[in-house]
């Protein structure tokens, strides 16, 4: 069973927030790395939906998408665009290998510090085989990074997850709820059958922007059983007996590198990107060295 790390230090959140998101010029977005801050309120330009509260403007419901939906929302003004981030994380069984998702979670965390100290209107996702799940948000602040991590904390790994599937079906949900684009950090761990450019494709085609984190484990990238094994899927639970010698790990590695140049196409291709991550890399270097590098953040 996959176990959640402990929250960040005091000392993660005062480095976690000078840094900011950097986006890459989509169209809608403004001009290149722009950012801007953002007031809300009443009167000014509109911006995004959340959902509706106790104690929220009944004047402020948008009741054309309360017929569509049943579910009520509210409209957020501002009056300059901040930046709208969704951190999708991989809901499938087999992020829960060795320390993935421990690794997925933090960073999960880390991110959504970021986008809120920041100003960013921030949105969560657990991709799941059922098309319902949930977006957290949006929210903006600091106030929000202890409902943020609450939110984190109820979420485990399990079952079988197209990911091509559920990114579709992500980009229709935000063409409803979300009408800006969104930088969508896309955490997981790349397998999928049919393969994830279709649903990166849909994203983009809606404006959104995607950059594809994808978490290996050491094994993963160097594997070091050896001999004769039966290896299990975790997602089909289907067993195969493998014989890990010379020859097949090799076949292995260039497999892996061909898989993994596939998804950084599939990201590029629509003006995203891609960044392969380590589990074994501590949280700080991930995201000083190797998000900065890629122009994630800076």
């Amino acid at each position: 069973m996959s176990q959640n790390p402990v929250s960040l230090s005091p000392d993660s959140l005062t480095w976690l927030s000078r840094l900011r998101f950097v986006i890459h010029g989509r169209k809608g977005w403004g001009a290149w790395g722009e950012r801007r801050s953002a007031r809300r309120g009443a009167g000014l330009e509109f911006a995004d939906f959340r959902e509706y509260t106790p104690g929220d403007d009944p004047r402020r419901v948008d009741w054309n998408l309360y017929a569509r939906s049943d579910r009520a929302y509210v409209r957020l003004y501002e009056e300059e665009a901040d930046l709208s981030v969704i951190i999708a994380l991989d809901g499938s069984a087999s992020m829960d290998w060795e320390n993935r998702w421990s690794t997925t979670h933090a960073l999960a965390e880390a991110l959504g510090s970021i986008a809120l100290f920041g100003g960013d209107a921030l949105r969560g996702v657990l991709l799941r085989q059922e098309s319902a799940a949930p977006l957290w948000g949006p929210h903006s602040g600091g106030e929000w990074l202890e409902e943020w991590r609450a939110w984190l904390s109820t979420l485990n790994p399990a079952g079988a997850t197209t990911l091509g599937a559920s990114l579709r079906d992500l980009a229709s949900r935000l063409a409803m709820r979300a009408p800006r684009p969104a930088l969508i950090l896309l955490l997981t761990d790349g397998y999928d059958p049919e393969g994830l450019e279709s649903g990166i494709a849909r994203l983009a085609a809606r404006g959104h922007e995607v950059a594809l984190l994808h978490l290996l484990t050491p094994d993963e990238i160097l594997p070091t059983l050896r001999g004769d094994l039966r290896l299990m899927d975790r997602e089909s639970g289907v067993h195969r007996d493998v014989t890990l010698d010379g020859a097949t790990l090799a076949a292995y590695q260039q497999r892996r590198e061909a898989w993994q140049a596939g998804l950084q196409k599939a990201a590029s291709d629509h003006q995203g990107r891609y960044l392969s991550l380590s589990t074994a890399t501590p949280l700080k270097r991930m995201i000083l060295e190797d998000l900065r590098r890629t122009g994630v953040v800076r």
